[in-house]
């Protein structure tokens, strides 16, 4: 049987769970809203350049298939996995095999961009949003 100590101790419990959640979903919120302001300058700057945007395509998940997507942008990686479109939308550009895909395209929705890419994979992975971007600026226009 519960005690009103044990009913005390989940309430508390459960109220530091929600604070954990809002501070959690309040901070990428803030990232997401300065990694948008990174990426809105990038387009300014591709543009500036006259880095011209490309088809973007997604690759399939195993094989070497890509699929168009009808979004026009930047790649942002030499494995083109990542991508930015003209609107400033960030997209990761890996789906499922499909042969749906394969005839109609493959449709992508945009992702809120982190302010590290590949936080929490291997070692030497990830990279701040920031540096990627320079890096893709400074690449030679062809």
């Amino acid at each position: 049987m519960s005690t009103e100590a044990d009913l005390d101790w989940a309430a508390q419990r459960r109220r530091a769970l929600d604070a954990h959640a809002r501070a959690q979903a309040d901070r990428r919120a803030r990232e997401a809203e300065r990694a948008a302001g990174l990426i809105a300058e990038f387009v300014r700057d591709a543009a500036e350049r006259g880095i011209a945007p490309v088809a973007l395509t997604a690759a399939a998940h195993r094989g070497s298939a890509r699929y168009r997507t009808g979004l026009h942008g930047w790649y942002l990686d030499r494995h083109r996995s990542l991508g930015v479109d003209t609107q400033g939308r960030f997209y990761l550009l890996n789906v499922p095999n499909s042969t749906r895909a394969r005839l109609t395209g493959a449709h992508l929705e945009p992702h809120p961009a982190p302010l590290i890419v590949g936080r929490g994979g291997r070692d030497g992975e990830s990279i701040p949003l920031d540096v990627l971007l320079r890096r893709r600026l400074a690449e030679p226009v062809t």
